[in-house]
C-alpha cells in the first residue's frame, strides 16, 4: 500500500483536540458529516477546553447535529474533555502513568467512547502502536482470508504487530487501510481489481 499510495499523511489535524472529536462525531456517520459538526464546534469554540466545557447540552447538541447521535456525542465530547481536562492534557503525563493496556480500559470506561475511538487515541493522541480494526479493514483482512472478521474484537484479537512496530508506522498503516477501503471497498466492492488482489494472486501462484 505504501509503495503504490504513497504515506497517507493520516490523521489530517491541526491540534490533537480535533483528533478528540473527530473520533466521537465520525461513529455511525461519514466523515463529511462528522466534519460540518467538527468545524461548527471550532468555530464557536476554538476547541478551547474551558469553552467546549462551558456549552449546554442544547448549545452542543446543535452545533453537531449534521454527524447524527448528536444526543450521545455530546455527552460523549462532555465527558471526554471533562476527562482530559481533569488530567491537565497532558497526553504524555497520562501514557507515562499506566500500561497501555490499562490506558485503554480508562478510555473504555468512559462514555461514548468504544473500543475503535479508543484505539484511535492510543494511537493519535498517545502515541503508542496498537491496530485499529475499523470497518474498511475488517473487510479488507475478509478478503485476506481472515476467519472472524464480523465484530471489532474478533479481527483485533487475531492480530499480533511486530515488536518495532511504531506509532509513527500504526498511524500511516491506519491511513492507508482506509484510504484504500475508501476506493476498492466501499458499497460496490472492487477489491479484485485492486494492486492488493493481484499480489494476493500472484503469490497463490508461486
Amino acid at each position: 500500500m505504501l509503495n503504490h499510495m504513497g504515506p497517507s499523511g493520516w490523521w489530517p489535524a491541526e491540534d490533537k483536540r480535533d483528533i478528540i472529536v473527530g473520533a466521537i462525531l465520525v461513529q455511525n456517520t461519514a466523515w463529511q458529516n462528522a466534519d460540518v459538526g467538527l468545524n461548527n464546534l471550532k468555530h464557536r469554540t476554538g476547541l478551547n477546553p474551558e469553552a467546549v466545557l462551558s456549552l449546554s447540552q442544547t448549545e452542543l447538541i446543535d452545533l453537531i447535529r449534521a454527524s447524527g447521535f448528536y444526543r450521545n456525542k455530546a455527552k460523549a465530547i462532555h465527558n471526554v474533555f471533562q476527562w482530559f481536562d481533569d488530567h491537565d492534557w497532558d497526553y504524555a503525563g497520562i501514557a507515562a502513568k499506566t500500561t497501555q493496556a490499562e490506558l485503554r480500559q480508562q478510555l473504555l470506561a468512559l462514555p461514548g467512547v468504544g473500543q475503535e475511538t479508543a484505539d484511535v487515541y492510543l494511537v493519535y493522541l498517545f502515541d503508542l502502536p496498537t491496530f485499529i480494526a475499523d470497518s474498511y479493514t475488517r473487510r479488507l483482512f475478509t478478503h485476506l482470508g481472515y476467519q472472524h472478521t464480523d465484530s471489532y474484537q474478533h479481527l483485533k484479537q487475531q492480530i499480533t504487530l511486530p515488536s518495532n512496530f511504531t506509532a509513527e508506522m500504526a498511524q500511516d498503516f491506519h491511513g492507508q487501510l482506509d484510504e484504500f477501503g475508501k476506493h476498492y471497498l466501499q458499497r460496490e466492492d472492487t477489491f479484485a481489481d485492486s494492486f492488493l488482489a493481484r499480489a494476493l494472486l500472484k503469490k497463490q501462484q508461486t
